[in-house]
């Protein structure tokens, strides 16, 4: 005969304190009708620890010295990575076309008659910082070489996501043909080579990317990213709770520099938290911009 185990309980009581500790380690919100979803996600991680309860797994989250790694692994379960190629690529438009030029015309130095740029020694800095398995940052850095930016002034770029398998994989630089939904043949062309386990980046576009593990939610593992002068912060918010979103504003408010952008999400809005961030229109897209007087 056969045995099979009962499947495992979450009690609202052992969800409530699941959910809060998640919370305050991740940014991720669960509601109270998703306990079953948070349920599903997390029961492998404590069969495979050998658990019996999701109290057990409570525990050993909060209080086990191998914490730290389950973490790394939880959070890879948790994480959504769902993204593609040239996602909402009116944003992609506004920053070549707009937001470039118009950076560097109040503060990297105005076109002269040679026909280049005058700039600081100081790079411009870019940062995908919830960059999944690296779409974002490599449309990024597509959209800055076929505009010539890379040519034009030293520009420093950084994906940055909380889950370690997803940058993993950003790092091998091999996408599957749904990463290319609405992707230009033409790009897919230039930018990538067909080989037996999907479509492989160049390496002259992906060695231009730095990329890291850094979770949102701890500040010494985005300080060095967080100064950045131009953030994509897309499509997370939509997971985080007000309390979440407005930790992450407020903080990357007080360490951009005094005239920076924040691209979020089409879904997403700061309008409900009062941010100092101030909402424009900007080549088709809404950029929150950083204008603070020096």
């Amino acid at each position: 005969m056969r045995f099979f185990p009962q499947p495992l309980q979450l009690t609202d009581s052992v969800f409530t304190i699941l959910r809060d500790l998640i919370h305050e380690r991740s940014g991720l919100h669960y509601e109270n009708d998703k306990r079953d979803i948070l349920a599903d996600k997390l029961t492998p991680r404590v069969i495979e620890r050998g658990l019996n309860s999701f109290l057990d797994y409570y525990y050993l989250l909060k209080y086990d010295e191998s914490a730290q790694d389950e973490w790394k692994s939880l959070i890879d379960v948790l994480s959504v990575q769902e993204t593609f190629f040239w996602r909402e690529s009116d944003a992609l438009t506004a920053l070549v076309e707009v937001v470039l030029p118009q950076y560097l015309a109040e503060r990297r130095g105005a076109f002269n008659p040679g026909g280049s740029y005058s700039f600081s020694s100081k790079p411009l800095r870019i940062w995908s910082s919830a960059c999944a398995t690296g779409e974002e940052p490599l449309s990024i850095g597509m959209a800055l070489e076929e505009g010539g930016w890379f040519e034009r002034l030293p520009i420093e770029l950084y994906a940055s996501d909380a889950a370690a398998g997803a940058i993993a994989k950003a790092r091998k630089g091999v996408y599957r043909e749904r990463s290319f939904r609405n992707f230009p043949a033409s790009l897919q062309e230039k930018y990538f080579t067909k080989s037996e386990f999907g479509w492989q980046v160049s390496s002259n576009l992906h060695k231009r990317i730095q990329w890291n593990v850094a979770n949102l939610m701890n500040g010494s593992e985005i300080e060095r990213f967080s100064q950045s002068d131009i953030i994509f912060c897309r499509n997370v918010f939509i997971y985080f709770s007000p309390n979440s979103i407005r930790k992450t504003v407020d903080y990357f408010y007080q360490k951009m520099p005094d005239r920076a952008y924040l691209f979020l999400g089409s879904s997403e809005s700061l309008l409900k938290l009062n941010s100092d961030f101030e909402l424009q229109e900007i080549g088709g897209a809404f950029v929150y911009v950083k204008n603070k007087s020096i």
